[in-house]
């Protein structure tokens, strides 16, 4: 009897979000899929593993969880190590599909990266998945998530096949151009490139006259490159960005400099 893959998903904005609902769509057809997310959007919460409270799993319907009230991180730590017994262990990770872009030093504050970090740490094949979107979210309106859909499912196929190139503890992290898929270029292998921030906070007074403080979302720049070999730069080029992506966070070149500075 052949093995029926199994895939455990996730994702940082929430169990009800359309993103997550469009990859389950996408994924049902190649592989029993269990989804365990947050129960409440968890964007920018990074790696953040919840020490200081329990958590709960939610049986929402069979085979798809929230947890309440956890992170990305969370989700797939729990189910690895008690949700499923050693001989049902998902096949595959898949952490998506994001509202939202996840390119450059973005990744290092994502729910949705570090979702796929957390399955690779613990032996686990993984992909996180992002749609960038453009003016407000009407690109997504407009186009909605066929493109992201049809990508992870080559992927998928890709990785099943058993050609899957990388190594363990590292991931690939996937962006979605907001564009119609007929009008994209196909993939490109990309590096995480260097965003140009704006830091942006915005200070209001509640009606008592208290300060508080709200956190902006800056507007999306980057660096250019020669050859454009970034994820921005593919992205804005009507490229899928897939970005290699290893927890290995050495410096190792600047090592021998190191040395002799101490």
């Amino acid at each position: 009897m052949t093995h029926r893959k199994h895939i455990l998903v996730t994702n940082d904005d929430g169990f009800e979000a359309e993103g997550i609902l469009a990859l389950v769509e996408a994924l049902k057809p190649l592989a029993k899929v269990t989804v365990v997310a947050p129960s409440t959007e968890k964007s920018a919460c990074g790696h953040s593993l919840t020490l200081t409270r329990p958590l709960n799993f939610i049986e929402v319907e069979e085979d798809y969880y929230k947890l309440d009230d956890g992170t990305p991180t969370d989700c797939v730590f729990l189910s690895l190590t008690k949700l499923f017994d050693d001989n049902n262990k998902p096949d595959l990770v898949i952490s998506g599909i994001n509202i939202g872009s996840n390119m450059g030093e973005d990744i290092t504050y994502s729910g949705t990266a570090s979702a796929a970090m957390e399955s690779v740490l613990q032996g686990i094949p993984a992909i996180a998945i992002s749609q960038v979107y453009a003016n407000g979210r009407e690109s997504i309106k407009t186009h909605g998530y066929t493109l992201a859909m049809q990508t992870i499912q080559t992927l998928v196929k890709k990785i099943f096949e058993g050609t899957y190139p990388l190594p363990e503890r590292k991931f690939i992290n996937v962006n979605i151009p907001p564009i119609a898929p007929e009008t994209c270029k196909g993939f490109k292998a990309t590096r995480a490139g260097n965003k140009l921030y704006s830091f942006h906070s915005e200070v209001h007074h509640n009606p008592r006259g208290v300060e508080y403080y709200w956190i902006g979302l800056p507007k999306l720049g980057w660096m250019e490159t020669k050859g454009h070999t970034t994820d921005f730069e593919a992205i804005n080029d009507g490229y899928i960005s897939i970005t290699p992506i290893h927890l290995d966070m050495t410096s190792h070149d600047d090592i021998e400099a190191l040395n002799k500075w101490i």
